[in-house]
C-alpha cells in the first residue's frame, strides 16, 4: 500500500529555481516537500555555471596579471593545469551535495530523494510515496544537452557539458561543435588549458543572439588563444575509431567535404526539456517540451500547476529561473505578481575573454520588434578605470536607446571583468530610467563605470546632430 503525504506544496526539482520556490514558501510559513532525484543543487552547481567559469578563471586571471607591470614579472611563469582542476573539483565539492542540505534543513524542507511524476491533480509519486499538495505543485527539472540527429554522433560517445566541466585531463585536441554560449566558453577554457580547439558553427557567426560587434570580439579572442574557429558549416556525419583497448579519436564530417579529427568532440547545440517523464500528457501537455506558463509562472488551464526554470523555456538561464521560483511562490502566497523581466530584458554574461554582459534588445533585435531606437557606443577602457582593469584589452559598451521615450532599452558590454559592470543597466533598463536623469547618477574615479559618462556624452552629441545614428566609435 502506497504510503500518502499531505503537504502545502510539492516542487519537483532541486536545482537552483526549484531550491528558491521551495526556500521563499517554507520562510513563508508553508509545508513543503523538495522532490529530487539527482544531487541538489542542479545542473548549475555541479555541470554548467560553477565547473565552467572554475575552468576558464584561471587563465583569465593570469592574462590580467600579466597586463600590470610589476604583476606581470611574478606571473611569469606556466598555468599549473592539475591545480585549476582541482580548485574546480573543490567548487562543486567533487558533486557531492551534503553541503547543500543545511539550507533546507534551516527551512524546515522536506527533502524526497527519488523520482517524481505527476499522479493526479496536485499528486506526486515518489517510489511508494504519494505526495498530495493542499495548494500547488511547482515543476522545476530543468533542462540537458540535445543531440542533434547527425549519423554516427551517438554512437561516438560524445561529450555534453557534463563531460566537459568534469573531466579528469585535458584531452590533446577537442572539437567543439556549436558556437552558443556552452560552445566559445569551453573552446575558451579547453584552449586555455592546454588542448588543440577547432570550434565548429553552422551559422556565419559566433554568439548568435547577441551584437555583431560582440560576436567578432569574442572570436577574435578565441583565435588569439589558438582556436581554430570554422563558420557557415555544418556536420553531416561522426566516427569514433574505438578499439577494444582504447576510445580512440573522432572524426567530424563536414556538408562540404571538409573533415576534423580529435581525442573529444563536445555538443553544445541547444537544450531539451526534461519534462518527458514527468506525467505531464494526463493533463493534455506534450511530454519532452517545454511547458508554456503565464506571467505568473501557472500552467494555464491548471490552477494548481507551475513551471519555473528551463523547462517552461522561457529564459534558459540560472538566474531567470530563480527570478521565475519567487514569482510562483508569490503568488502561491496568494500575492500580487508583476513580472518584469523576460526574454531579451534578461540580463546574461558570457564568460570568454572578452566577457560579453548584455541585458534587454540588441540594436537590431529593437528594429525587429518595431522600436525607435539609436546606439550610444564607446570603447569600455576609454576612461580612468581602464588604465587599471582591462589595460590594453578590446572592449566596447553599446547603449542601444528608444528615441521616443527617452529610456535604454538594451545595453552590451564587452572586455575584461565586464559582468560586474552589467548590474548599473539592468537596473536602468528594468526601472525605464530616462537618460536625463542617468546624467544625475554620478561614477566614482577613477572606475571604469565612467563609461556611463561618455554614453551621456555621446547621448548629447547624437540629439544636437540627429542625422547621426547607430554608429560604431572606434
Amino acid at each position: 500500500m502506497s504510503e500518502v503525504r499531505e503537504l502545502d506544496v510539492v516542487v519537483i526539482g532541486a536545482g537552483p529555481a526549484g531550491e528558491v520556490c521551495a526556500g521563499r514558501l517554507a520562510q513563508n510559513g508553508l509545508e513543503v516537500a523538495l522532490v529530487e532525484q539527482d544531487l541538489v543543487g542542479g545542473e548549475c552547481s555541479f555541470y554548467a555555471c560553477m565547473p565552467s567559469k572554475g575552468l576558464l578563471r584561471p587563465a583569465q586571471a593570469l592574462a590580467e596579471a600579466r597586463r600590470v607591470p610589476g604583476a606581470a614579472q611574478a606571473a611569469a611563469g606556466e598555468l599549473d593545469v592539475r591545480a585549476a582542476l582541482e580548485r574546480r573539483d573543490e567548487i562543486i565539492h567533487d558533486r557531492d551535495d551534503s553541503a547543500q542540505l543545511p539550507w533546507l534543513e534551516d527551512r524546515g524542507i522536506e527533502l524526497v530523494r527519488g523520482h517524481g511524476a505527476l499522479a493526479g491533480a496536485r499528486e506526486v509519486r515518489v517510489g511508494e510515496a504519494l505526495l498530495r499538495a493542499r495548494r500547488a505543485v511547482v515543476l522545476a527539472p530543468g533542462t540537458r544537452a540535445a543531440l542533434p540527429p547527425i549519423p554516427g554522433l551517438a554512437e561516438a560517445g560524445p561529450w555534453t557539458n557534463r563531460e566537459a566541466t568534469t573531466a579528469e585531463a585535458i584531452p590533446g585536441s577537442l572539437l567543439v561543435l556549436g558556437g552558443g554560449v556552452v560552445g566559445v566558453e569551453m573552446a575558451q577554457a579547453y584552449a586555455s588549458l592546454g588542448a588543440r580547439v577547432t570550434l565548429i558553427e553552422a551559422l556565419g557567426r559566433l554568439i548568435a543572439a547577441e551584437e555583431d560587434f560582440a560576436a567578432e570580439e569574442v572570436r577574435e579572442g578565441l583565435e588569439g588563444l589558438g582556436v581554430e574557429v570554422v563558420l557557415g558549416a555544418k556536420a553531416s556525419a561522426v566516427e569514433r575509431a574505438d578499439s577494444p583497448e582504447r576510445r580512440g579519436t573522432v572524426t567530424l564530417e563536414l556538408q562540404d567535404g571538409r573533415s576534423f579529427t580529435a581525442d573529444e568532440i563536445l555538443v553544445a547545440v541547444g537544450r531539451r526539456a526534461l519534462t518527458d517523464s514527468l506525467g505531464v500528457e494526463a493533463l493534455g501537455l506534450e511530454p519532452g517540451k517545454p511547458i508554456a506558463v503565464d506571467d505568473t509562472m501557472r500552467v494555464p488551464g491548471h490552477e494548481w500547476l507551475y513551471v519555473v526554470g528551463d523547462a517552461n523555456g522561457r529564459v534558459l538561464l540560472t538566474h531567470m529561473g530563480k527570478y521565475q521560483a519567487r514569482l510562483a511562490a508569490d503568488h502561491i502566497l496568494g500575492r500580487e505578481v508583476s513580472l518584469r523581466a523576460d526574454g531579451r530584458l534578461s540580463p546574461r554574461v558570457i564568460f570568454t575573454e572578452p566577457q560579453v554582459a548584455a541585458v534587454g534588445y540588441t540594436l537590431a533585435g529593437a528594429r525587429e520588434a518595431g522600436l525607435n531606437v539609436r546606439a550610444l557606443d564607446r570603447p569600455v577602457g576609454a576612461n580612468a578605470g581602464g588604465s587599471f582593469v582591462g589595460h590594453g584589452a578590446p572592449g566596447s559598451v553599446r547603449l542601444v536607446v528608444d528615441v521616443d521615450r527617452g529610456v535604454p532599452v538594451g545595453a552590451t558590454f564587452t572586455g575584461v571583468e565586464v559582468a560586474e559592470s552589467l548590474h548599473a543597466a539592468t537596473v536602468a533598463i528594468i526601472g525605464e530610467v530616462p537618460l536625463e536623469r542617468l546624467a544625475h547618477a554620478v561614477p566614482c574615479f577613477p572606475t571604469r563605470s565612467e563609461v556611463w559618462l561618455g554614453l551621456l556624452e555621446s547621448d548629447e552629441e547624437q540629439r544636437r546632430r540627429p542625422e547621426v545614428s547607430g554608429s560604431r566609435v572606434e
